[in-house]
């Protein structure tokens, strides 16, 4: 996902305007330690469920406030650096929002994504 061009996409749409007051974008990264222990990362396997993904923003499309929710998983191999999740989230006030993009970020995670550490590439 290109957050630039995605953002300006959605901002060309009639009903952004109407229905916008602020948008929040998470971009995961692959870590180069392991959260369970500090030890080094190499590389994470990932495995995304797309269409799990997909069923979870437009669950939270369906909430107060929120005009848009779009979210891109990467899969395989990744090195320590690489753009892991992507998410957008496109609402009328903050905090609807930031308690959107929060709550789908940790249901992705936790449903919709699983990974590996120390692949080889």
């Amino acid at each position: 996902m290109d957050i630039t061009k995605t953002i300006a996409e959605l901002k060309a749409d009639p009903d952004f305007a109407k229905n916008v007051g602020m948008v929040l974008v998470h971009n995961g990264v692959v870590r180069a330690t392991s959260r369970a222990d500090g030890a080094e990362v190499t590389g994470v396997e990932v495995t995304p469920d797309h269409d799990k993904i997909a069923a979870l923003c437009q669950e939270f499309e369906q909430r107060p406030g929120i005009w848009r929710a779009m979210a891109e998983a990467k899969s395989g191999c990744l090195k320590p650096g690489d753009d892991l999740l992507f998410i957008i989230v496109a609402g009328d006030f903050r905090e609807n929002v930031k308690a959107a993009l929060a709550e789908l970020l940790d249901r992705i995670k936790a449903e919709a994504v699983s990974k590996k550490e120390a692949c080889l590439r």
